[in-house]
């Protein structure tokens, strides 16, 4: 599994958590509104207060992660996708290179 699998597999774990929470909160909210401690519209308001609140959360704890993530790579010696790619391309103009002499060579 690779860097993107990891971080999108915990992503998808923070959305499963954070509609789980959605429900809770709007099954929470009714209740009260059946029970008279508050109306549909302070519900409402109650509701999308708080998503707002763990949605800013979630937001912070990606970026979070994603850093921790990138340093702990970086620590391990994990090269970087642009560094990879750079290698990529120093090693195909080598192999270019390579093969004018050998067509030099046999010429």
């Amino acid at each position: 599994m690779d860097n993107n699998d990891w971080l999108r597999q915990i992503f998808l774990m923070g959305i499963g958590t954070t509609s789980v929470v959605a429900d809770t909160l709007k099954e929470v909210s009714e209740q009260w509104v059946k029970d008279g401690k508050i109306n549909s519209d302070q519900a409402k308001v109650f509701v999308d207060d708080l998503m707002d609140k763990i949605k800013a959360e979630q937001g912070n704890f990606e970026g979070n992660l994603e850093r921790q993530m990138r340093n702990l790579l970086q620590e391990f010696g994990v090269p970087r996708q642009s560094e990879v790619d750079e290698l990529r391309g120093r090693i195909d103009r080598l192999e270019r290179q390579v093969r004018e002499l050998e067509g030099k060579l046999w010429r």
